[in-house]
Parts: C-alpha cells; sequence; structure tokens
C-alpha cells in the first residue's frame, strides 16, 4: 500500500533523496488494535515508522506483570536501538489503535544508512529522545511515592495535548483503567477507585473515555503531594 513518510517527524528531516530512498524501501503495514507489532527479545527484524494509530511500548517481568514504557504516537520509528545494534528488541510494541505502518527491514535500513551517513546524526537524536521519555516514565513510576500523585502527574501530561472547554481541559484517555494501571504500576481496581476519588473531590470529571480536567489547580498540587 502507498505510505507518506514525511509524516514522519523523523522522515521528514532527511534530505529530498534520502527520504525518496526511504520512501522506495518501506512498505506500508495496517495493524488491527491490539496486534503485536514486535515482542521483547525477538530477532531484530527491522525499524517500524507509525504513521497514524497509537503504539504502546511495554515490558514483562518473570512474575508476568506489565510495565507500559511509552505511547508512541504518529511520526514515532520504533526499533531503532535494536536495528542498528543487532540486538534482539528491548519492548513490545503493541497497537492500541488501529495504526499505519512504514515498515523497514533491518538490511535495507542499513545500507539506507550506509548511502547516506548524515542519518546517524538525525538517529542519534532520535535516540536521545526516545531515551528520555523512558526515563521520565520510569521517574513517574519509580520516584512518585502514592498512585494519586502518579495519576495526576499523568492526567496533566495527557492534558498537555487536550481541548479547552467552559468546564476545563478535556482530554480522551487513550488507554482502559487497566492500562493506566500497567502504565504508572499499579491494578486497574485502583485506577478506577482513584479516578473516583479525584472525581468526588472535583477535580476531574469523566463521561466515557471522555476526562476533563475541572481544578487543574487541586491536581497539580496533588501530583506534587
Amino acid at each position: 500500500m502507498p505510505i507518506n513518510l514525511t509524516e514522519s517527524s523523523f522522515c521528514s528531516q532527511l534530505s529530498p533523496a534520502a527520504l525518496k530512498d526511504l520512501q522506495s524501501l518501506a512498505m506500508g503495514v495496517i495493524y488491527p488494535e491490539d496486534s503485536i507489532l514486535f515482542q521483547e527479545e525477538d530477532a531484530v527484524r527491522g525499524v517500524f515508522v507509525l504513521l497514524r494509530g497509537l503504539v504502546k511500548l511495554t515490558v514483562s517481568s518473570t512474575e508476568g506483570k506489565t510495565l507500559i514504557l511509552r505511547l508512541a504516537r504518529p511520526g514515532t520509528i520504533l526499533g531503532l536501538s535494536a536495528t542498528i545494534s543487532g540486538n534482539p528488541y528491548e519492548a513490545s510494541a503493541i497497537a492500541v489503535h488501529t495504526s499505519e505502518i512504514g515498515f523497514v527491514r533491518r538490511e535495507d535500513f542499513a545500507a539506507f544508512i550506509a548511502r547516506h551517513l548524515e542519518v546517524y546524526e538525525l538517529i542519534a537524536r532520535e535516540s536521545i529522545v526516545q531515551q528520555s521519555e523512558a526515563l521520565e516514565q520510569l521517574r513517574l513510576v519509580g520516584l512518585s511515592a502514592s498512585v494519586p500523585e502518579r495519576l495526576a502527574r499523568l492526567l496533566l501530561n495527557w492534558s498537555s495535548t487536550g481541548q479547552e472547554t467552559r468546564q476545563g481541559v478535556s482530554v480522551k484517555l487513550p488507554l482502559t483503567h487497566e492500562e493506566i494501571g500497567e502504565f504508572i504500576g499499579t491494578s486497574r481496581e485502583t485506577i478506577s477507585r482513584t479516578l473516583s476519588e479525584f472525581k468526588s473531590r472535583r477535580m476531574v470529571e469523566l463521561h466515557g473515555s471522555t476526562l476533563t480536567i475541572s481544578n487543574r489547580h487541586a491536581l497539580e498540587q496533588m501530583s506534587v503531594a
């Protein structure tokens, strides 16, 4: 299927010649909701350029617990470090919503880099951004003392892409309660209970999957409690 890699922030920074070259190598693939792009410890196959949709990056413990490292939005290139190093994928990538991907095989991507050495600088920048996002997630889970604090910080973070309304900033929650629990290291039941507490304290309103932050100041205070 035809794809447009210029929709990726990484690819849009390529020179016209490099972009045309990479475009010729990429295969368009549609991944339905909940389908797996790649799994943790799988042998590397290549890079996945997310063009549309939403993908979660997860790791699992030996006890079977899952932690969501980050959410990848359109423009992100997935599997980059593994493709460069040749090591297995460090995390699993799962489509949260139906997602459109531009896939480039590892061998083709390596040859592409060899033809366009200037791409190394872009790869370094992208790797730093992704590592910073993962580090921020570890801070959220590991350094925040309580579940209400972690959840408040997460909701405030998501609100940056929300819409201003008369009631406050509204945002469509991208994850289920169970997935939010995996994102901040707790259970689905605890997430539901904490959201109910936020509602009773009139910090947020929740209608289906749409959340409105009605008292941002109170939520900000909760996030640093």
